[in-house]
């Protein structure tokens, strides 16, 4: 024996039955065609997504910005296929727009700081004031571009620590792009007794000399200045980013070893005590 409340949900699931049954026989080849317009768009999209990021390779345009317009492209075919697939079973879009953007003006208000990192981002890589490689220093950080992103753009230094700088910090920012190079910039003091002509010839064919020194911009070598303490040597030039500090430091010595070995006297701090009797 059926109780009555059993009867009553036995009913239920047979009225639902039934909806769902009249559905698919209504609306049967409306779904499949929606499916299949779905799916056809989805191929198009990835075809030619795939297509234009070929056609920016050869033309040797920037990866970021290739893959920003190429993932942009199919995006947008996606959505214009979607709103097709949902006209196929009778969907209307248009309140589903309105209620789209009603949401998107109160995600809006709540994510201005994630919006306008994005916003930021667009910027950088239409604008492209630098692109992946190049070294760059903003706001007191220092490092190669790995990856360009739309919320924020990723730094790696030379000891391989990953910097992520939000984009809204670096668009209306004062930019320096060395591009692969870094400048190196050393002084040291020679006696008054020595010739500073010397010392400059003889760091300038060491410079010259190294493989690790960028000959794209000559390095400077030449009287920064003079002091109580001697003759300043400044010496500017540009090395790998990615081995900066290495480079640096191994230059310093071979700098030091040579200017050692011809005799030419670097000069140190002195300070004269007179005693005075009483």
């Amino acid at each position: 024996m059926i109780t009555p409340g059993l009867d009553q949900e036995l009913q239920q699931l047979q009225g639902v039955y039934q909806l769902i049954t009249e559905f698919l026989v209504n609306y049967s080849f409306q779904l499949i065609g929606a499916a299949l317009v779905f799916l056809l768009g989805l191929w198009v999209a990835s075809k030619v997504s795939r297509l234009v990021a070929k056609q920016c390779e050869k033309h040797h345009i920037d990866i970021t910005l290739s893959n920003f317009v190429s993932n942009l492209i199919r995006i947008l075919i996606i959505v214009m296929v979607g709103i097709i697939a949902l006209g196929k079973i009778g969907i209307s879009v248009t309140p589903m727009v309105a209620a789209i953007g009603a949401a998107s003006l109160g995600a809006g208000l709540a994510l201005q700081g994630m919006l306008s990192n994005y916003a930021a981002g667009v910027t950088i890589i239409v604008t492209r004031p630098f692109v992946v490689g190049n070294t760059i220093e903003i706001k007191g950080e220092s490092g190669v571009v790995t990856r360009i992103n739309l919320g924020m753009t990723i730094l790696t230094n030379e000891e391989g620590e990953q910097i992520s700088i939000p984009n809204k910090h670096i668009v209306g920012e004062i930019l320096h792009n060395s591009f692969s190079n870094k400048l190196v910039e050393t002084q040291f003091n020679l006696s008054y007794n020595n010739d500073p002509q010397a010392a400059i010839s003889l760091i300038t064919e060491l410079l010259s000399q190294n493989p690790n020194v960028s000959q794209d911009t000559t390095p400077n070598i030449g009287i920064n200045g003079f002091n109580a303490i001697g003759i300043e040597i400044g010496v500017r030039y540009w090395v790998p980013t990615q081995s900066y500090f290495q480079h640096k430091y191994k230059i310093n010595m071979a700098i030091y070893n040579a200017l050692k070995q011809s005799g030419i006297e670097m000069a140190c701090p002195v300070r004269e005590i007179h005693l005075q009797e009483k």
